[in-house]
Parts: C-alpha cells; structure tokens; sequence
C-alpha cells in the first residue's frame, strides 16, 4: 500500500486494510463527503498554484482542507486509480436554474467516471449540496440514494453526451438538471485541470471566486456555511442561524474541521 493510500483512508475514516470494491464504495463515498468539504477558501484568495498530484496531496491530506470540484474528485480519482479501480476524469457544465441555462464558465465541473464489470457509473464527490453519495449507473436507471433520486440519461447537447438530473430529498418535487457531461473525452492528466481553475478562480461568471462558502453532505442532511448564514437540513426540518465574520470562522472549525485565516 502507497503512503497517500494509507493517508487518504486515514483522513476520511475509511478501514485501512480493507479492499476499495462496489460493494463498498457507497461506504467510501460518504465518508468521503463527511470528511472532505466544499469549499472555496483558495479560490478566494486568488491562488493559482499548479495543480497536480503532489499539490492535491498536500493540500487535502497534508493541510487538511477541502476545496472545488477539481480538487475533491482529483484526489478522490488518485485514490480509487491507487486501488486498481478503472476511473478517468471528465469535464462538464453545470446548469443554473436562475439563468435557464448552462454556466458561462462552460465545461469547469469535474467527476468521474467508473468502469466495472463493462457498466459505467457516474461518480462525484465534489458537487456542492447536490451529492448522490452513490456511483449513479449510465443510462437512465433511476438511483434512489440517501440525498434523493439520481439518473444520468443519455443526451446529447454542447458541453458532452450525458446528462445528470437530480430530484433532491426534501427540496426537489421535479427532476431538474444538474449538469452535462462529455464521457468521450476524458482527462489524461489531472495537470489538464489546471485550466479549469484558471477559469473558476478568474472568469466574471464564476460563482466560487466572489464570496466564502463551504458546503458538506452528509446521509442525513447537508450544510451551508457563508459569511452572513449557516443552514442546516437534517431529516428534513431546516434551521438557518444568521452570522457574523467571527461565527463563520468558528462554524468552519466546529462542523467543517477547516481552519479560516
């Protein structure tokens, strides 16, 4: 076993001689969700380091931190290719339900993509408070998970071939969209994520790179962290608690385990 894969499995309280299978990735993928936030804190700072293994490395296991799309399924990619799983990295667009369409920061959402036993899955670990915490089947089967119902149908429009929609337990009463995904052309290399975060750190549209936010999914519920609010669902009832800068920084540490210069 590799140091990181011992490290990762420490950090997310995942057994450590255990085998990574589909049998217990459901497991695998809360944990991971429970331990590892979303959360933007470099991308606020306007932090352009390269990506790549090491920094992922370093900066989810070694400082403990969480971070975007790129980061979270970047490492968790590393993680499950170390323990023989046939994973690649894709690229998608989210779609805003405010605009009626797609983000104009265009393909900047990274998952993977699983290959087991010649059926592909979706997963994502890094989809803010939108996560299956479960592989979601290609092809339209319907996934009901503890977060709500999944499907990825077979669609084709601009930003790929497939298409994630989502009814979330407790908000959603219709499928909507979450994203598009290009399964056709994955990422060889997570260095080619480096451009993703050029964009997510510096374009006007972006959502990340304006205002603090953290976000963590759990079997139960979810959290939202910002500067001025910290909502919580849990079973479906919703509290949400108005705060100040100093709160924000104590609530990151209490639920998140992030500490916030």
């Amino acid at each position: 076993m590799t140091d990181f894969n011992r490290l990762f499995r420490e950090r997310i309280g995942f057994p450590i001689d255990t085998p990574i299978t589909m049998g217990n990735l459901d497991n695998l993928l809360e944990l991971t969700a429970a331990s590892l936030p979303f959360e933007n804190q470099c991308t606020l700072t306007g932090n352009l380091s390269e990506l790549n293994e090491e920094s992922l490395i370093e900066k989810i296991i070694h400082r403990n931190e969480g971070g975007l799309c790129y980061d979270l399924n970047g490492i968790l990619y590393l993680f499950l290719k170390d323990n023989n799983l046939d994973v690649q990295l894709i690229r998608g667009a989210v779609y805003v339900p405010e605009l009626n369409d797609y983000s104009p920061t265009g393909h900047t959402h990274v998952a993977i993509l699983l290959t087991d036993r010649g059926e592909r899955y979706l997963v994502d670990t890094g989809f803010g408070g939108n996560l299956p915490l479960r592989p979601v089947p290609l092809g339209s089967t319907e996934m009901k998970t503890p977060t709500g119902e999944f499907r990825v149908k077979n669609e084709q429009s601009e930003f790929g071939d497939y298409i994630l929609e989502m009814k979330l337990k407790h908000k959603d009463t219709d499928w909507r969209i979450g994203y598009a995904f290009d399964s056709a052309h994955p990422v060889q290399d997570v260095r080619e994520l480096n451009e993703t975060k050029r964009i997510i750190t510096e374009h006007p549209g972006s959502p990340f790179n304006k205002k603090p936010l953290v976000t963590k999914v759990t079997s139960t519920g979810s959290m939202v962290l910002t500067e001025t609010n910290f909502t919580q669902w849990k079973n479906g009832r919703v509290t949400k608690q108005e705060i100040d800068s100093l709160k924000f920084k104590q609530l990151a540490k209490e639920h998140y385990n992030l500490d916030i210069k």
